[in-house]
């Protein structure tokens, strides 16, 4: 009998780089890794991450600091990332596995799409995501957690649609919005304030800088907008054009009208 391993189903075409990976190369996936017992090495954590409905999209953003315990392992790092044209991911957890799983994932619907000519489903891709958070249990059970946030606009509903996980892969749809990461807590509670139904595009994404703002006052694994360095939250916005990423300069003015209120009302006070 012929070896599976070997024969024709080991390079039978499939729709799924992932599976195309497990088949001939397991090693390359970035969870299929083995780490001694006990041993976890000192690795960025990555954190926050809010996503929003508004009037026409969804928005994702992400603040830019990497925590190493009570060390800033960086100032720069970036959380937020297109997955294709019409959908984006946001990661929280170990920050160097949660960027390979980013970049697998960005090529396993990159591969879908030139297999089958067509766009997988804004569910089957989130589908995708949560099999491969479920691949790296083992390593969260170790220490390396990842946690990604997901949304996308639906092009066969027209609507923008928002996908959280738990480290066993399992996925829940959000209706409104969600924030994931150490700040999370801080930002929900700012989400529930200040978040509308239909919201324009511009006040979604002051909603979603305001929210870090209220993450990073009270978690110091968040970072807040720096003026100093010139360094804003990552934000992107998808609609039916597709995803865009917020340019620096419209969030800085927004930062800055935040900072400016706040401390207007510190002076009433």
């Amino acid at each position: 009998m012929q070896d599976p391993s070997t024969g024709p189903l080991a390079t039978q075409a499939t729709s799924s780089f992932t599976e195309h990976l497990q088949r001939s190369r397991p090693e390359l996936l970035p969870y299929n890794q083995s780490l001694p017992a006990g041993m976890v090495p000192a690795s960025p954590h990555a954190t926050t991450i809010v996503a929003m409905t508004y009037a026409g999209g969804v928005l994702m953003a992400g603040d830019r600091r990497a925590t190493m315990g009570n060390i800033i392992a960086s100032r720069h790092i970036e959380k937020v990332f297109p997955a294709d044209e019409y959908s984006v991911l946001g990661i929280a957890g170990t920050a160097g596995l949660a960027i390979d799983i980013t970049r697998l994932f960005q090529v396993e619907l990159e591969h879908y799409e030139k297999i089958e000519g067509t766009l997988l489903s804004l569910v089957g891709k989130a589908n995708r995501l949560g099999a491969m958070i479920r691949g790296n249990l083992p390593m969260a059970m170790q220490g390396m957690a990842v946690v990604p946030l997901f949304a996308g606009f639906d092009l066969g509903s027209g609507v923008g649609r928002l996908f959280s996980y738990d480290v066993t892969g399992g996925r829940y749809e959000e209706q409104e919005h969600h924030s994931v990461g150490s700040g999370s807590v801080f930002a929900r509670g700012a989400l529930k304030k200040l978040w509308k139904p239909n919201l324009p595009e511009e006040n979604a994404v002051a909603v979603a800088v305001e929210a870090l703002y209220d993450a990073a006052d009270d978690d110091s694994a968040t970072g807040g907008p720096d003026p100093v360095r010139q360094l804003w939250p990552v934000v992107y916005t998808v609609d039916r054009a597709g995803n865009r990423r917020v340019p620096e300069r419209e969030l800085a003015a927004i930062a800055g009208a935040i900072v400016e209120s706040r401390a207007a009302a510190g002076r009433e006070a």
